[in-house]
């Protein structure tokens, strides 16, 4: 996926997106290193950004597309509105042609 879809780092979290040539639902990963802290601190990172995802997802639809979203250090401390702010930043980048 990596090597044929799009990356968008941007300062809450990276998206990496592919585009699927169908039309099926969205499929979601996540991804958090031990750089970002311990097992609960990595969960809720990931907590927090599957809820990003789902809030967007209701606004926005994402059928045809692969995504990852990598959790960062400063995911940890931003604000949630401001996370949801750089994932719709980092669609807008990824899915421009």
């Amino acid at each position: 996926m990596a090597a044929k879809g799009r990356k968008a780092p941007v300062s809450g979290l990276v998206l990496q997106l592919f585009r699927r040539p169908d039309s099926d639902p969205a499929r979601v990963g996540f991804t958090v290193t031990k750089k970002v802290g311990n097992a609960v601190v990595r969960n809720r990172v990931r907590r927090r950004l599957r809820e990003v995802v789902r809030r967007v997802e209701a606004d926005t639809p994402l059928n045809g597309f692969d995504l990852v979203l990598i959790g960062r250090g400063a995911t940890r401390d931003r604000s949630f509105d401001a996370l949801v702010a750089d994932f719709r930043k980092a669609l807008k980048l990824c899915t421009r042609d």
